[in-house]
């Protein structure tokens, strides 16, 4: 989970590939609609996320294995439906960076339907999961195998 640019889908696809687990982009699940307003640059709203937060949610729960999906899950309440939906724990990692770094990646994408100028609302609205969330934080400010092992390391101390 993180803001737009941080690195959901090469982390979560490489760590899904580590760890023998099935990799879904939240991205795919998306109503056409959301995608359509994000493009034109226009936010999404909370109402905009329920139905998508829900299939997110369905489809961690509807998978056997574990199940990499890679969502934004930016708010705290977009994170409680998500666990909602799959109706059994749910372990977050949040990936965290600076705005000048993930905008700098966000520059560089191309191919993607979500703009740079969607960004400050992302950060905007994210809540940083807290202690009580069953989640791990990891930065991505290094490459992409040491970001994966932090994960590893981080999922491993969450569990011990």
């Amino acid at each position: 989970m993180g803001v737009a640019g941080c690195g959901k889908t090469s982390i979560g696809e490489a760590f899904a590939r580590l760890t023998g687990s099935t990799y879904v982009d939240g991205d795919a699940l998306h109503p056409t609609c959301n995608i359509a307003k994000m493009s034109r640059g226009e936010a999404l709203c909370d109402a905009d996320r329920w139905l998508w937060l829900a299939a997110v949610g369905q489809v961690l729960a509807t998978r056997q294995g574990v199940t990499v999906v890679g969502c934004s899950a930016l708010k705290r309440a977009y994170r409680d439906r998500i666990r909602k939906e799959v109706g059994a724990p749910v372990t977050f990692v949040y990936l965290a960076g600076t705005r000048e770094l993930i905008a700098a990646r966000m520059a560089a994408r191309s191919g993607h339907f979500m703009p740079l100028k969607l960004l400050d609302s992302q950060f905007a609205i994210l809540e940083i999961p807290g202690p009580d969330e069953h989640a791990v934080m990891v930065d991505v400010d290094r490459p992409l195998g040491e970001v994966v092992a932090a994960i590893v390391m981080a999922l491993k101390e969450k569990m011990a």
